[in-house]
């Protein structure tokens, strides 16, 4: 990975930002957290604490997938949405691009995920050691040999979406880890975390938050 980081430049884009929570829109080809070695070092939490020093991770995306990612701005929040992360009240919607006809018009991938050791950071279906992983989706549209998709992960494992979306035989255009041939023509990983539905911190009122689907 470390040859090929050239993250885009993009001015960091605040969907919402409060005494609590600081909401933005990640974009595809910058890394959530840094990396090992200096090389590595530009990522979005050292942008985004440049503009909100207080700022604190709360979850991550992967460097290819880009959309909305929530930061806490207070210790107290950090805790309150990192209890939400796992007790699974956090909910996220994703769209994306896979190759291929997906049919039926909605799904449910219920397939154990593990890493794939020798081939780390991959990560494979595995019903002996596996930990649970659970995807709804529901196709928006097909469009010349490719579907449009929307996912709902009821569970929140490496990888997941695009292993499930592999496991149907329709892997996620542009996925330089589990596209091959064909697939792999597209300018990006065409993943897209498109809202995020969370509880205020300060209250417990039921937010939504949205990135626009750059593609």
């Amino acid at each position: 990975m470390s040859a090929d980081y050239n993250p885009p430049n993009d001015p960091l884009v605040v969907i919402h930002a409060d005494h609590h929570l600081l909401l933005v829109d990640k974009p595809a080809g910058l890394l959530s957290v840094p990396g090992k070695g200096e090389h590595l070092a530009d990522c979005l939490i050292a942008r985004v604490q440049t503009a909100f020093p207080e700022a604190l991770l709360v979850h991550r995306l992967d460097r290819d997938t880009s959309g909305v990612m929530v930061f806490a701005l207070t210790p107290h929040a950090q805790r309150h949405l990192g209890l939400q992360f796992e007790k699974r009240h956090m909910k996220k919607t994703y769209v994306a691009k896979v190759y291929g006809t997906l049919e039926p018009k909605e799904g449910t991938v219920d397939l154990p995920l593990i890493v794939d050791w020798p081939n780390r950071p991959l990560q494979m279906v595995c019903h002996e050691t596996g930990k649970a992983a659970h995807t709804d989706w529901r196709v928006l549209r097909h469009e010349d040999g490719t579907t449009r998709v929307r996912l709902f992960p009821k569970t929140g494992r490496s990888h997941q979406l695009r292993v499930h979306m592999l496991a149907l035989g329709h892997p996620i255009l542009g996925d330089p880890f589990y596209a091959t041939g064909e697939a792999l023509n597209a300018p990006r990983l065409m993943l897209h975390a498109e809202t995020l539905q969370l509880r205020h911190p300060d209250g417990g009122k039921g937010m939504r938050f949205t990135a626009k689907c750059p593609f």
